[in-house]
């Protein structure tokens, strides 16, 4: 069998040197020596690249790989501290809403009882003890509104340092308490009515 292949091979190379001879590309021609040559050379080119540069690429393509697990660790884990930060934050603000609508309530329902107490006593002494009890309504309402404000500042600046985790300058003190009175309808208290 070896000896057929080998003639066949031969009658190969005779009739692309006859090709050759009559016009033909000697680079069409088949020619054992240079299939061998080739071949050997790349064998040995890719035996090079197996033991020196495919190694070295497989290691640098692994460190890549590394480095972007990594990364999407690292960010995974921060943005769960984002979030659970966030949650934090918004549970304190839950809470100290919560806290200032029980103080505006109680201090409403104060008033009220004030407002009520009086009231009572004024029908039974007379119009002169009705307008001085008024007086001292208006007095104790506004104590208590002048409170409440001193009340709702407190715990507005105790909230947003417990919320921002950092004491706070006079001057920041002083611009959230304003803001935060600004939100507040006190009027309500004082029996003013818009």
């Amino acid at each position: 069998m070896l000896a057929a292949i080998t003639t066949t091979v031969l009658a190969a190379t005779e009739g692309g040197a006859e090709a050759a001879e009559e016009g033909g590309s000697f680079l069409v021609e088949p020619g054992v020596g240079l299939m061998v040559w080739t071949l050997l050379i790349f064998g040995v080119s890719m035996l090079l690249l197996y033991k020196l540069a495919f190694p070295a690429i497989a290691a640098a393509l692994d460190k890549r790989q590394k480095m972007i697990e990594d990364s999407i660790t690292s960010a995974e884990t921060t943005k769960a501290e984002a979030n659970q930060l966030l949650e934090e934050y918004r549970e304190r603000l839950k809470e100290a809403r919560a806290q200032a609508d029980d103080i505006v309530a109680r201090a409403h329902k104060a008033g009220e009882e004030e407002k009520r107490a009086a009231t009572e006593d004024g029908r039974e002494k007379g119009a002169e003890i009705i307008a001085q009890a008024r007086k001292e309504i208006e007095v104790e309402t506004r104590k208590a509104i002048q409170d409440i404000r001193k009340e709702v500042a407190n715990l507005t600046v105790a909230a947003t340092e417990k919320v921002t985790r950092k004491s706070l300058t006079e001057e920041d003190q002083r611009r959230l308490v304003e803001e935060a009175l600004g939100e507040l309808d006190f009027s309500a208290l004082s029996g003013e009515r818009a």
